[in-house]
């Protein structure tokens, strides 16, 4: 099925890009070459901007879908949306499990990439791919001199696609649970900021501030370059994955407060160093702290109000 305006371009404009770049995209894809890929393939590109931004300006024929389509509730965000949810979402965008889907984010700086890493990591586990993501987003895309399509995404036929979501890289609460207990051998690694990590600030939603049990926390924004903040780049997170021993063969598990710095993580890793097996607990702090559960980090303030009402501490 074809969801994107195909475009024509010279030859010239094609051959400056290797043949396997139009071949297979992924799991980072830049401008030059997704505006080719249009034209040789017609991948599904996936905006998930909100529906006013899209309309201000889109890769042309993006189909839109915001990223809270992909969120859970405003007490849980990181919570996973049923496979019925996904399901009709998928459905309605006419998206298929053998669809080539781009993930287009607005591309404004680090933490807009993890809305995109989010969606890739949903996409993956609902059996959709092969996968990528727009480098830098649409302002990415528009600072490239690329054309820029306005108004409402053109209309597609639904798909059939059933979503059966996989747990492959999936870290439920029991999960995690058995890793703190040491039933189950695995690092746990923190994408947030350090204060997050020591217990000096928390996520709103989040009912104390502090951290997973024998965590250590390595933070998204790392994988990004300091020229271009808003642009992930693949040779740095291999160099730092060799540099703080994260190799082919460990067990990860990356969380945040809602499962959207962690997917950051989770895609370096995963996706562009092929660390295999590498989880995202995508609830994270937020679902963990309020479900009552054991943390680490936890100032004394909270420590003795939780031990008055509930004596865990």
């Amino acid at each position: 099925m074809i969801h994107s305006i195909r475009t024509t371009f010279t030859a010239a404009a094609l051959a400056v890009l290797p043949l396997a770049a139009l071949a297979e995209l992924g799991p980072l894809v830049e401008p030059a070459e997704l505006r080719a890929a249009l034209d040789d393939s017609a991948p599904v590109v996936l905006d998930i901007q909100g529906e006013g931004a899209f309309e201000e300006g889109h890769v042309p024929g993006a189909l839109n879908a915001p990223y809270g389509l992909f969120r859970g509730p405003s007490d849980n965000p990181g919570e996973l949306v049923s496979e019925a949810h996904l399901t009709e979402v998928l459905r309605g965008l006419g998206i298929d499990a053998g669809d080539r889907v781009v993930v287009v984010h607005q591309g404004s700086n680090q933490t807009d990439f993890g809305a995109a890493a989010r969606v890739y990591w949903t996409l993956k586990s609902s059996g959709v791919s092969p996968l990528a993501i727009l480098n830098g987003g649409m302002n990415g895309w528009a600072e490239a001199g690329e054309k820029l399509a306005k108004g409402k995404a053109p209309s597609v036929s639904p798909s059939e696609i059933t979503v059966s979501f996989s747990d492959k890289w999936l870290a439920t609460r029991a999960d995690v649970q058995a890793i703190v207990n040491g039933e189950e051998q695995a690092e746990l690694i923190d994408a947030r900021p350090e204060a997050f990590w020591k217990g000096d600030t928390k996520h709103g939603a989040a009912a104390m501030p502090g951290t997973l049990p024998q965590s250590r926390y390595f933070t998204h924004d790392r994988w990004f370059g300091q020229d271009e903040p808003a642009r992930i780049k693949p040779e740095l997170i291999r160099q730092l994955a060799a540099e703080n021993g994260f190799e082919q063969g460990d067990k990860l598990v990356s969380f945040c407060n809602t499962g959207h710095w962690a997917a950051t993580n989770w895609f370096a890793l995963s996706e562009v160093a092929g660390i295999d097996g590498v989880r995202m607990y995508p609830e994270s702090m937020v679902g963990w702290s309020n479900a009552g559960y054991e943390m680490a980090n936890v100032p004394g303030l909270f420590r003795n109000m939780i031990n008055k009402i509930t004596g865990k501490y």
